[in-house]
């Protein structure tokens, strides 16, 4: 099992290993996550009760003894909610603290796969007509998954921000879905096209996004770029086949 969006989600690796020992145990005492998590005792000790104050387990008493248990996976939507709120808290000084930078660079790059993510999750906030795209191919799917995609597309129409998008015949079984979706317009071009990078555009900004074995992004906030490239974009667009 791929826990790795728990560590997303800010818990340690010891925690990760004494709540899934504990989902598995059930109700128990300290011992048995010792032996099933194979970690220190004072490690276990302290992820319990880092555990306990991010609601993640409870325990209750029998005579001296501590029972221990997982709360229901459901409750991490509280963890995450209770972060949100949290976060949601400083946003108006960290916008604040923002508006004290001199100048804004006009490119960024962004490093591995939560680079890519990050990028992907500006452009579809973007304020812009359109998100355009072109170039990608089963490498760029590949890489991300399926369900990554279809996902960022979900978010993408929830924020009202149609699309026009041109793939190669290699990625047409995930693109002819897409074009199925509201606001969502697909074409097609060889799959000689395929690439291992897509380039967006949405506004004034422009990603270059390259899916290879060490991914990164190049994001370029700039009108005129932005512009030109919408240009390479709408030659394409005529050229491309449903």
């Amino acid at each position: 099992m791929d826990v790795s969006i728990l560590e997303d989600l800010g818990l340690t690796h010891a925690e990760i290993k004494v709540y899934v020992a504990l989902l598995e145990l059930g109700s128990t005492t300290a011992g048995p996550i010792l032996e099933k998590s194979y970690l220190q005792n004072s490690v276990v000790h302290r992820a319990m009760n880092t555990l306990i104050e991010k609601g993640l387990i409870n325990y209750i008493l029998e005579g001296k003894r501590k029972i221990y248990q997982a709360t229901n996976p459901e409750n991490f939507f509280n963890f995450i909610e209770d972060k949100k709120k949290r976060f949601e808290e400083i946003l108006p000084e960290l916008k604040k603290k923002q508006l004290f930078t001199k100048k804004t660079e006009k490119a960024t790059i962004y490093k591995g796969i939560s680079g890519l993510k990050e990028v992907y999750s500006i452009m579809i906030n973007t304020p812009g007509k359109e998100y355009n795209t072109f170039g990608g191919g089963r490498p760029c799917e590949e890489l991300m998954g399926k369900t990554w995609w279809l996902n960022l597309h979900a978010r993408r129409i929830a924020n009202k921000l149609p699309s026009r998008q041109v793939f190669d015949e290699t990625v047409r079984s995930i693109g002819n879905e897409i074009n199925k979706k509201r606001l969502s317009k697909v074409k097609f071009v060889s799959k000689e096209f395929s690439q291992f990078q897509e380039t967006v555009i949405v506004g004034d900004n422009v990603s270059i996004n390259v899916f290879t074995e060490n991914p990164y992004s190049f994001l370029i906030h700039d009108k005129i770029v932005a512009d030109g490239y919408r240009k390479q974009f709408e030659i394409l667009w005529k050229e491309a086949k449903h």
